[in-house]
């Protein structure tokens, strides 16, 4: 049996064991507050998570960009997922309405040449996230690995647009398991570039770079279920988002001044 902590070698074009690149950087804490509803908390570090990866979603190829920030709910440290940016469209609507999962089109470029690590993602036609690096050092996660814990939010606004829930809204919890792989520090730039559908670069600016990896996950675990109740008149400003993402928008577009 191949060791999980190596990095793996794999056959030209075989993209299951693609490595992830996450990318950490540090924000304004209060900026993280105004988009959480009452319920969830902003957690112990202002951190955003970018994971850019190329994955096999429904036997095809996904390329995709995840936008997380340190959040808590009852207690439990977690993420709260602002968006999946994703490039199939079979995945978005149904994993909407079965779980909540913030998901919406987008285009991602992300390949490794060597040393050189490249990734850029778009959306209506704007580019907001830019990453360009090259390898470092090997960087192990612990031995025992890692769990994650992350947020979404399952609701049904009411039919006719009126100020009310057919479904109210609730936390989902995703709760994943993973041995700590193979993990590589990388020397790059991330760079957030403004865009009205994707605002990370003005609601979530990057302060400080934290870092970056290519990880390559050994999977163990993920559930995903329903949770508990938040405040419905709590989060009504919430409701109205940015096509599939949790970014506050206007009738599904950008967000009006």
């Amino acid at each position: 049996m191949p060791d999980p902590t190596l990095e793996p070698s794999i056959s030209p074009g075989e993209i299951s064991q693609w490595p992830m690149l996450k990318i950490v950087y540090r924000t304004d804490p209060a900026r993280m507050a105004e988009l959480l509803p009452p319920g969830i908390a902003v957690g112990a570090e202002p951190h955003v998570t970018l994971t850019i990866y190329n994955l096999p979603v429904n036997e095809e190829p996904e390329y995709g960009i995840l936008m997380t920030m340190e959040a808590d709910y009852n207690g439990i440290q977690g993420e709260w997922a602002l968006g999946y940016g994703i490039d199939q469209e079979a995945p978005i609507f149904i994993c909407q309405s079965a779980n909540g999962q913030p998901k919406f089109p987008c285009a991602t470029e992300y390949f490794r040449l060597g040393d050189k690590v490249v990734a850029r993602s778009s959306h209506q036609g704007y580019t907001f996230v830019e990453f360009e690096g090259t390898l470092g050092e090997e960087d192990p996660l612990p031995a025992q690995g890692i769990e994650r814990n992350e947020w979404w939010v399952k609701v049904s606004r009411q039919v006719g647009f009126g100020k009310g829930y057919d479904f109210p809204p609730h936390v989902v919890h995703v709760h994943g398991k993973y041995g700590p792989g193979h993990r590589v520090a990388l020397n790059g730039k991330l760079t957030l570039r403004e865009s009205p559908w994707d605002p990370i670069a003005t609601r979530l600016p990057l302060l400080e770079q934290v870092s970056a990896h290519l990880w390559w996950p050994e999977y163990r675990s993920r559930d995903i279920t329903l949770s508990g109740a938040l405040d419905p008149e709590g989060f009504w400003p919430h409701i109205d988002t940015i096509s599939g993402s949790r970014w506050p928008g206007h009738q599904g577009g950008p967000a009006r001044d």
